[in-house]
């Protein structure tokens, strides 16, 4: 059987240094606050979708052992803009996160417990000591295994105190939008019937409305033109998900965080029966909305988080993917974080950006067919043919005049273009960015420009394309044509979405309509004849490097199954590493996809730094072994994923050794 991870030496935990704390109340925490709980540290960053899905990951366990167990959010921050106490404070509001935060924006507690990656939790006992160490998602199994484990033995020590915790809520924000995600614009006859009342003369319903994914409040709200008149609301404004009435006070609809959304041709929409597919991020699912009578139905998603699981999604020894039609049961599919969506008139499909797998995917109205359109499930950055793409957090799209799909790949600080042949074939390249630690705020040749992690993206009416470049508060511009970056607005609050305005609402000049979701309110930007040349430079994310000797490295990653998983075998080996390097210089040999967690690479001498991307999987399955020692048959499995960025320094007296913990203890 196997074994809980637990240390086999006491380990004392660290204390806690930061800036400042949220959700306390105004007072700073220490261990010894802490002493008689068992602590769950979440070091997290606010851009990560990975963070998020362990937030909500947590949450059951933090309400059934709120009397034990302390969870403290470790913001340990990736980007400049993350490190913006202001900016934390409305990330924390906006995930709805009820429990402590530490604010470590120079990463003091994050390098004492030698976290490497986004996200890492470690557990410390009632008596102050290390006692698991986790990196990547899909640890909650686990952890519902050792809590209680912890719970009985400081129970029988008496070192286990139950009681309240330290977590005092904030004040909320309140107003009709609370951060809102992405903005649609409804044409004169495809809005609420309540358009046509706004203004006796009709100039209102001539004028069309827009549609938001108010992703605070967990619905969907018609704004007219002036962004202050609502004109119908969906969704009862609870989390949650339930299809059925979505509008009016007879509503029983519910969203979880609801993000993109499309409105589909006259064509298909009529043949479908709904107008609207929406991206509900948190719910994992596709859903539809007709405008017509105000029903939501659930059109793509089990609700079960995808992976990149066994089957003909898994990537190949080669770093190859599968692309292509996943299934023809859009409700059996599982997704992950789908963030936006578009209609791709070359593919006749929607275009869905799978945030939490850093994949494109596809779903046909129609057939209800879904596809993988692009990318392996790697996270980066790597142009090619479309099975061997990689992308990060995508988290915008919009289409071209030629066809060709635009994307804001958030953590790469890139945008990236798919672009689609007349056969429905798909290449993948990059216009503005260089990976995923590289960021900034400069414009110029998009060989050198930067971006600092782009939310939003749309096509302006001389071709050119407008990027919502959120965590840098501005709008900037790309010209395909001159190959340059420029700056078109500035002073935003986390502007998540940009779309064109050619409604003449407030001018007779096309405007810029942009979500700007950290003052909760859509507003209007001219687009100025003459744009801004911006250069505040580029940076890298800033995390200590590993000192390694050039030559022979070896790589292990532990793992070790929770109590009742065993390692999934039948198979082969269930374990694998994808190992590469930037620049690709660094690595002379053991680069590449194969089985196992250890491996032995070789680092060059005339490369002075650089970065190993390591990803790390392994996959496990419930129930106690048959006689014969096999998983019994219909045993619910698990895959365990972390990818890791580690920053090296190549110096003569380096490490010969690197140990990761993908469910180990360090």
């Amino acid at each position: 059987m196997s074994e809980t991870v637990r240390t086999h030496h006491r380990v004392r935990a660290s204390e806690l240094v930061g800036r400042n704390w949220l959700n306390t109340g105004g007072k700073s925490l220490d261990l010894e606050a802490l002493r008689g709980k068992i602590v769950l540290l979440d070091f997290w960053t606010f851009c990560c979708i990975n963070c998020l899905h362990v937030l909500d990951e947590l949450r059951p366990l933090e309400e059934q052992y709120s009397d034990v167990l302390v969870t403290v959010g470790v913001h340990s921050p990736k980007f400049e803009h993350e490190a913006d106490p202001v900016a934390l404070a409305a990330a924390v509001e906006r995930y709805d996160i009820h429990h402590p935060v530490l604010d470590d924006p120079e990463l003091e507690t994050w390098k004492a417990y030698a976290a490497r990656a986004w996200p890492t939790l470690v557990v410390i006992d009632p008596e102050g000591y290390i006692v698991a160490h986790l990196s990547g998602e899909g640890h909650a199994d686990g952890l519902a295994v050792l809590i209680p484990e912890l719970i009985a033995e400081h129970e029988a020590k008496g070192t286990l105190h139950r009681g309240s915790g330290p977590y005092v809520a904030p004040v909320a924000t309140s107003g009709t939008l609370r951060f809102p995600g992405k903005a649609l614009f409804l044409p004169p006859g495809r809005g609420s019937a309540g358009s046509s009342a706004v203004s006796d003369d009709g100039a209102a319903a001539a004028k069309g409305s827009w549609l938001v994914t108010d992703t605070g409040h967990h619905r969907l709200v018609e704004l007219g033109t002036d962004f202050q008149t609502v004109l119908a609301a969906y969704g009862t404004g609870t989390k949650g998900h339930v299809d059925g009435q979505a509008a009016g006070d007879a509503a029983t609809a519910q969203f979880n965080e609801p993000q993109g959304l499309v409105l589909l041709p006259d064509d298909v929409a009529a043949s479908v029966g709904y107008d609207v597919v929406i991206a509900d991020s948190v719910n994992h699912r596709l859903r539809g909305l007709s405008l017509r009578d105000g029903q939501a139905t659930t059109l793509v998603g089990n609700g079960i988080q995808r992976l990149l699981e066994t089957g003909p999604a898994r990537v190949d020894e080669d770093a190859a993917g599968f692309t292509g039609q996943l299934s023809a049961h859009p409700l059996d599919v599982s997704l992950s974080s789908p963030w936006d969506v578009v209609w791709s008139g070359k593919l006749n499909a929607v275009v869905v950006a799978m945030a939490g797998t850093h994949q494109i995917f596809g779903f046909d109205p129609r057939t209800g067919a879904v596809s993988i359109v692009a990318g392996n499930g790697l996270e980066g950055l790597l142009d090619g043919a479309a099975h061997e793409a990689w992308f990060a957090q995508s988290s915008g799209l919009a289409e071209d005049a030629d066809g060709n799909i635009w994307v804001a790949d958030s953590e790469t600080s890139a945008l990236r273009r798919l672009v689609i042949d007349d056969a429905g074939t798909v290449t993948v390249e990059t216009a503005v960015g260089q990976g995923l630690f590289d960021f900034g705020f400069r414009d110029g040749p998009a060989a050198g420009a930067r971006l600092q992690h782009p939310l939003g993206v749309t096509v302006l009416p001389d071709g050119s394309v407008a990027i919502a470049d959120t965590y840098n508060g501005a709008v900037r511009r790309f010209d395909p044509v001159a190959g340059t970056v420029s700056t078109l607005a500035r002073g935003l609050a986390e502007p998540s979405d940009v779309i064109v305005d050619h409604t003449q609402a407030a001018g007779s000049e096309p405007l810029l309509v942009v979500v700007e979701a950290n003052r909760h309110q859509l507003v209007y930007v001219p687009i100025p004849k003459e744009a801004q040349q911006v250069d505040e430079g580029a940076s890298r994310t800033q995390r200590p490097k590993s000192p390694v000797a050039p030559g022979l490295l070896e790589l292990t990653v532990r793992f070790t199954a929770p109590t009742g998983q065993k390692l999934d075998d039948r198979w082969g080996d269930p374990t694998q590493l994808k190992i590469s390097a930037t620049p690709p210089e660094l690595l002379l040999s053991g680069g590449g996809t194969s089985v196992g967690l250890r491996r032995t690479l070789e680092l060059s001498a005339d490369v002075p730094e650089g970065v190993l991307h390591i990803t790390a999987r392994a996959a496990a399955c419930d129930g106690p072994e048959t006689e014969d020692g096999e998983i019994p048959d219909h045993a619910a499995c698990h895959l365990y994923q972390q990818d890791w960025g580690i920053p090296v320094l190549l110096q003569a007296d380096g490490d010969t050794g690197l140990v990761l913990d993908l469910r180990g203890m360090d």
